[in-house]
Parts: C-alpha cells; sequence; structure tokens
C-alpha cells in the first residue's frame, strides 16, 4: 500500500458528520469531559484535540440543560 493511501483525509479536512439526538450529544460531551479531566497532564497534544471538539459543541449551560429522561 502506498503510503498516500494511508493519508486519505488531510489534517484539516472534515473526516465525518455526526446526527446526534439531544440525549446523545449530552452523553458525548459528558464522555468528552471527563476524559479531558482524568487524562494526563503530560499530553497536550490530546487535551488540545479534546478540548477543540469540545468548542464545536453546544456550551456547558445548554447541554447541562438537556433532561436525558425526557428525550428519550
Amino acid at each position: 500500500m502506498a503510503d498516500d493511501e494511508l493519508h486519505l483525509i488531510g489534517p484539516d479536512e472534515i473526516a465525518y458528520r455526526l446526527e446526534l439526538t439531544p440525549a446523545q450529544l449530552k452523553i458525548t460531551w459528558t464522555a468528552l469531559k471527563s476524559f479531558l479531566d482524568d487524562f494526563g497532564h503530560d499530553e497536550r497534544d490530546v487535551h488540545a484535540l479534546v478540548r477543540e471538539v469540545l468548542a464545536k459543541l453546544p456550551d456547558e449551560h445548554a447541554i447541562r440543560s438537556i433532561d436525558i429522561g425526557r428525550s428519550r
């Protein structure tokens, strides 16, 4: 396999689009936040990527207002 075949998506290209229900969004946000809080302090590159993903999601106030029980 050629090396260029391994890199089909550029570093700044959209790799995937995901549609989430409000409950799924809350779970995803919470999981990313927990991962960020529990991950090692020496992993700055991972922290930066997780923060980039979280920045694409609604803010904390909006996420916390989602009632998982009501959205099912």
